[in-house]
């Protein structure tokens, strides 16, 4: 039962109190540029969250099996960062060939994942919270789950957007970048719910 609710707060503050992109402000680039519509934002989160999952797989390990042993965690940062791009070069060829549709619609964003710190975030932020693999796992689910919300969230938002007569000093940018901070002060909102809802766990 301690364990399940542990699992569970990593999870939720993943997705909620703790949302990479807006909360930690993590992956801001994608988050902008492939909101526009809904299905992008779902492939687009797919993809992040696989990535995360994959990596996190791959560096957790490696981490404390090689680099710690060896005394070089320094390397940490250049070692995730490769593996990172592995991924994302696998899932670039994969829909490319079997999901083109997505493949297009994503367009230079999905190669940019490589470089999205909220990838090489969660991947660092596993070690330095001192997660143990399971966690550390439920870590990325939930980071990736926060990332695709707050993309669907916004999409929706930008949809209502494009429905409204903006003033013309705001129009494209400027109000995208409200909407989006106003979309951000709602997960605050959020703050405090997890703690209060497993702090018996």
């Amino acid at each position: 039962m301690e364990l399940a609710g542990s699992m569970m707060i990593i999870l939720l503050t993943g997705i909620l109190t703790d949302n990479f992109v807006l909360s930690q402000f993590m992956g801001i680039c994608p988050f902008l540029g492939v909101s526009k519509e809904p299905s992008g934002s779902i492939g687009m989160g797919c993809a992040v969250t696989v990535v995360m999952l994959g990596a996190t797989a791959v560096t957790f390990p490696l981490y404390h099996a090689f680099l710690v042993p060896m005394g070089i965690e320094y390397m940490n940062t250049i070692l995730f960062i490769l593996i990172i791009a592995l991924f994302v070069q696998l899932i670039e060829m994969f829909l490319k060939k079997y999901v083109p549709a997505l493949y297009k619609a994503l367009g230079v964003y999905l190669p940019l994942i490589t470089t999205n710190c909220a990838v090489l975030g969660v991947t660092l932020l596993n070690i330095e919270n001192d997660y143990t693999f399971l966690e550390a796992m439920m870590n990325a689910l939930g980071a990736g789950l926060g990332f695709m919300l707050a993309m669907l969230l916004f999409s929706g938002v930008r949809g209502r957007l494009e429905r409204c007569n903006v003033p013309k000093a705001f129009r494209g940018m400027p109000i995208t970048l409200v909407a989006a901070s106003i979309v951000s002060l709602s997960f605050l909102g959020f703050g405090g719910i997890v703690d209060g809802l497993f702090g018996g766990a």
